[in-house]
């Protein structure tokens, strides 16, 4: 059985590659498939620990959680050895390093799980979360906000690269602990850290990147209230009004009717009304253009920052269509020959457009092995809901729409009539140009 434990950032020479989060209210393990461009999530499961509830009266971890976070620890590193993983990193965030007894505890994780712990600073947990903002969407323009339990990150993202960075105290569990859980009163802290952030003003009209799972509840919890079809959270996006329009909302809901409309678990509801608190005074400090939610964040991005710039470079949603059609096509003519064959017949294409038409012939045999009654319609929502970063909505159902149409589907059958509205009819019409 392969040993994970090796030291964390090293390079692993193949094979599977993990990372377990040691944050503020959870701890995750994921495992992918590999360190390369678009690693593919194989194991993705967390546990609400609540390490730093209590953090900011008495400075120290919470007692139940540490018991919780150290028997999930060994049980996760376990878990890794049986996935045969050969690099695994322990990553330890606010919690574990703002608490008087952290250093106590990283000595127990090491000691009980074999395997060494990193605990890293605010600034680096900002930029490794804004590096995985990157890796799932290369070309963010605005401002990333992570928010964990303990503290939230901001960075400045642009062309590809990060700017500027802070860590604020603005975690759930710390704006509960510091106002006795009344989220009325936590808006003054929010505005006074918030408000001294003087380059948040300088990306005003931009997007902000969220990523956290208090955000993304918050996300799920916009999708039950409008009824959008496609529940998948990466480049999920929310224009300025709606998103402000949305807040005053929430803000008016208590936990029990919040909790009658969505999966969210009752312990990550705890946090939203924290998590609105401080996402209102971002929009309102920014005014960006629109909101935008990331599944993408450390982890990943803990992984991009090991990737030389050639490959961090490279096209995620084309580097994932090529593993998915390396594993499913039938033939060595590949989807890149027939990209190529075809670009006479598109070549007023703009720049858009030619990747997803990459993208549709790289996973233009990936459905062969579907019975023939349902062939299109598997392969329409096979793109839909790719596990991969590098595709917003609008280019899921653009690029479902070609591989449908290349599979023979009725353009108005009822399984993908409900998701034509998140791309324009031109598009679509487009789209199905392209599979046939």
């Amino acid at each position: 059985m392969t040993d994970p434990t090796s030291a964390p950032g090293s390079a692993a020479p193949g094979g599977r590659v993990g990372v377990i989060d040691i944050g503020s209210n959870s701890i995750r393990l994921v495992v992918f498939d590999g360190l390369k461009r678009a690693p593919l999530a194989l194991f993705n499961e967390k546990v609400l620990c609540g390490l730093g509830r209590g953090l900011e009266r008495s400075r120290r971890l919470n007692p139940e959680g540490t018991i919780q976070g150290l028997e999930n620890l060994r049980r996760f590193v376990h878990l890794a050895r049986l996935m045969d993983v050969v690099q695994l990193d322990v990553l330890a965030t606010a919690a574990v390093r703002d608490a008087i007894d952290g250093p106590t505890f990283v000595a127990q994780v090491e000691r009980q799980c074999g395997t060494p712990v990193r605990v890293i600073s605010g600034g680096e947990e900002a930029l490794l979360s804004a590096d995985g903002v990157l890796c799932g969407i290369p070309d963010a323009d605005g401002v990333m906000g992570d928010l964990g339990g303990g503290s939230v990150e901001l960075v400045s993202v642009e062309g590809g690269r990060t700017g500027e960075a802070v860590t604020l105290p603005l975690g759930p569990l710390r704006l509960a602990d510091a106002t006795g859980d009344n989220p009325k009163k936590a808006r003054a802290i929010v505005e006074k850290a918030v408000g001294s952030v003087d380059w948040l003003a300088r990306r005003r009209g931009r997007d902000l990147y969220l990523v956290g799972g208090a955000w993304r509840a918050v996300a799920r919890i916009h999708m039950e209230r409008t009824s959008y079809p496609l529940h998948v959270i990466h480049q999920y996006a929310i224009a300025r009004p709606q998103a402000e329009y949305f807040l005053r909302w929430i803000a008016g809901q208590g936990r029990k009717a919040l909790e009658k409309m969505t999966g969210v678990s009752r312990r990550r509801l705890e946090a939203v009304p924290y998590a609105t608190v401080v996402l209102g005074r971002l929009i309102q400090d920014m005014m960006p253009e629109r909101v935008v939610f990331s599944a993408y964040g450390l982890r990943e991005g803990h992984l991009f920052s090991q990737l030389d710039p050639a490959l961090r470079r490279r096209d995620p949603l084309i580097e994932a269509c090529r593993d998915v059609a390396a594993r499913g096509s039938r033939f060595t003519l590949d989807g890149d020959r027939l990209f190529d064959w075809t670009a006479g017949l598109f070549a007023d294409d703009v720049p858009g457009r030619r990747r997803l038409r990459h993208a549709a012939a790289l996973l233009s045999d990936t459905a062969w092995n579907e019975h023939p009654d349902y062939r299109a319609e598997q392969a329409f929502h096979g793109a839909l809901r790719l596990p991969y970063g590098g595709i917003d909505h609008r280019g899921r159902v653009i690029l479902g729409t070609a591989l449908h149409a290349r599979y023979g589907g009725d353009p108005d059958a009822p399984a993908i009539l409900p998701y034509g509205p998140l791309a324009a009819a031109v598009d679509l019409v487009w789209a199905r140009a392209v599979g046939v």
